[in-house]
Parts: C-alpha cells; sequence; structure tokens
C-alpha cells in the first residue's frame, strides 16, 4: 500500500511540476507554486525541473519495489 501512495505522489508531482515549468517557459512572469522562491527565472526553471526529475524517480522506484514484492504483473 506505500509504495501505490509513494507512486501516486511521484506522479502527481511530476505532472504539477512539469506543468509549472512549461507555462514559465512560455511566459517568463509567471512562477506559479514556486513564486515566492525568488531568484529569477533560471533558478525556478531549474527548481522545477530538479523537482519533475524527483517525481520521476519516485514514480520508478516505487513502482520497482511494488514489483518485486509482486503486487505488479
Amino acid at each position: 500500500m506505500k509504495y501505490d501512495i509513494l507512486q501516486i505522489t511521484g506522479a502527481a508531482m511530476m505532472v504539477v511540476f512539469a506543468q509549472g515549468a512549461i507555462r514559465l517557459l512560455v511566459d517568463h512572469d509567471s512562477t506559479g507554486i514556486l513564486g515566492g522562491l525568488g531568484g529569477g527565472f533560471a533558478l525556478t526553471l531549474s527548481v522545477y525541473g530538479a523537482l519533475v526529475a524527483v517525481g520521476v524517480l519516485l514514480t520508478g522506484w516505487s513502482h520497482t519495489r511494488a514489483k518485486a514484492l509482486g503486487r505488479r504483473g
């Protein structure tokens, strides 16, 4: 059950932060959820990219662990 929750959390992170990165690329002033970060366009885009990567890794890792336990086919 915990790997299912982690997989859902990772996928949600991936979607939310990828959408924020795309929005930032289209409109440089729209920083979205990371608006309070400061530091400008490059830093904000880098943080979005890092958080998307964390979401991808979390989703993949939790899927692999669930598969190893026989929860995935």
